[in-house]
């Protein structure tokens, strides 16, 4: 999950991406059980959904629209929150390869809430 590119701290969309490769890698070594596949299944949506509205925000027609999909990022590192966990207290997986995971999708959102926060201000 480490990542040495000095810019990769910063770097909110590349962060992103190794965050949904992370949590795939995660989801891949959950136990083969009902529970954990639709478990998985959420975590994988609301995961990669961060980075994919980052990118869909780029090609945004309008400041508006720019705005919203940086909220919908935020509100899917929040959703991926409630499944980390989710699957850290069933004890699906290792408490450590949880709290990693937790930690970073928790800077992922507070550098989105900061972006949403700067992109509200601007937009009056």
């Amino acid at each position: 999950m480490q990542n040495y590119n000095p810019k990769f701290k910063s770097d909110l969309k590349l962060r992103c991406y190794q965050f949904s490769l992370d949590i795939i890698a995660l989801a891949d070594d959950l136990p083969k059980k009902r529970s954990a596949w639709i478990i998985a299944d959420q975590i994988i949506r609301s995961a990669t959904s961060i980075g994919a509205n980052l990118v869909e925000a780029k090609a945004s027609s309008s400041r508006l629209e720019f705005k919203k999909f940086f909220e919908i990022a935020l509100k899917s590192a929040n959703e991926t929150k409630y499944w980390l966990c989710l699957l850290r207290d069933t004890k699906l997986i290792k408490k450590e390869k949880i709290d990693a995971l937790l930690a970073e999708v928790t800077e992922l959102a507070n550098m989105l809430a900061s972006s949403v926060i700067k992109l509200k201000k601007k937009s009056f």
